[in-house]
């Protein structure tokens, strides 16, 4: 893993940490782990959690204590290629709201969705808004990338051999233009490029 000096992690921007003088008021964390499962596929399993930290007037001008506002888990096999959500199931731990439950079948709407570009519009097309939960529409959308690396971290436990091109490559779509470095004439794909071709020359010098 590369690491990034501290000074050199903000861009040169001016420190937006001088303005942290207290502990945080809230917190939300995501935690999306993938597990192997059977025939090549993965579950994929997301927990959200948000965390009030001080008191605060309700609506209604009651005063609420500190508390857990959110434990929600979501759960998703995916299989195929590109990768496809064919079944999901949520839990809702802790909700502010009794009737939160109510929204969990949603969840079954994401089915069928496959990550791939336009990925997250479709799970706020299906989950978000009134057909379903807001907050389990944000953690699935936060599961999609996460999903294309657990993927490719159990493809890469197999032995391989290098791909004809990078297209070949799966999931080389959902990158190539994914950000400033990954974008087709930039430094990550020029240096994979080149590092392919050289690959290809030991290959053909030894069939000579």
């Amino acid at each position: 893993m590369k690491n990034v000096p501290e000074a050199e992690s903000g861009g040169g921007m001016s420190s937006l940490k001088e303005f942290i003088r207290e502990g945080p008021v809230h917190s939300r964390n995501m935690d999306i782990r993938t597990f192997p499962a059977e025939h090549g596929r993965v579950v994929v399993e997301g927990r959200l959690h948000d965390e009030r930290f001080v008191c605060g007037t309700r609506w209604d001008g009651e005063t609420e204590a500190p508390r857990t506002v959110h434990r929600i888990v979501v759960r998703l096999l995916v299989g195929d290629w590109p990768p496809t959500i064919l079944d999901a199931e949520a839990e809702m731990l802790d909700v502010p709201h009794t009737l939160c439950p109510t929204t969990l079948d949603s969840i079954r709407n994401v089915v069928g969705i496959s990550i791939s570009p336009g990925y997250g519009k479709e799970v706020q097309e299906r989950l978000g808004g009134v057909r379903g939960c807001t907050h389990m529409a944000h953690l699935v959308g936060a599961m999609g990338i996460a999903v294309l690396h657990g993927v490719w971290t159990e493809r890469s436990r197999h032995p391989r051999t290098p791909p004809e091109s990078l297209e070949a490559i799966p999931g080389f779509s959902q990158l190539k233009d994914s950000c400033r470095l990954w974008r087709e004439d930039g430094p990550i794909i020029r240096e994979m490029r080149e590092g392919l071709k050289a690959l290809q020359n030991k290959d053909s010098e030894r069939g000579e």
